[in-house]
């Protein structure tokens, strides 16, 4: 990513905060984050989604599954972090 990329020793909410903040830029970063919120409702577009979807993958070290690639996946905080706990079991890590 670049400097502003979250803390690689941070827990994995928090680096998913930090990228979901860089995603959203000034006007959306500065608002709360509650983990059950919508993301379409703190700001996150479409194509600011696919954004997130690679940074994700990056920031990760994982490939997302074109299967777990789904709005319910993507819907909130939690339901990102939910995925993301279901690959590390299957990979062997986040």
């Amino acid at each position: 990513m670049n400097d502003a990329s979250p803390n690689p020793q941070a827990s994995t909410r928090e680096r998913l905060i930090g990228l979901i903040r860089q995603i959203l830029g000034p006007a959306g970063g500065a608002r709360p984050m509650p983990i059950d919120a919508r993301l379409s409702d703190l700001g996150m577009s479409s194509i600011k989604m696919v954004k997130l979807m690679l940074a994700i993958e990056v920031e990760f070290n994982l490939a997302i599954p074109q299967a777990d690639i789904t709005p319910e996946n993507f819907e909130s905080i939690a339901s990102v972090e939910a995925m993301l706990a279901n690959l590390s079991g299957s990979a062997g890590g986040v």
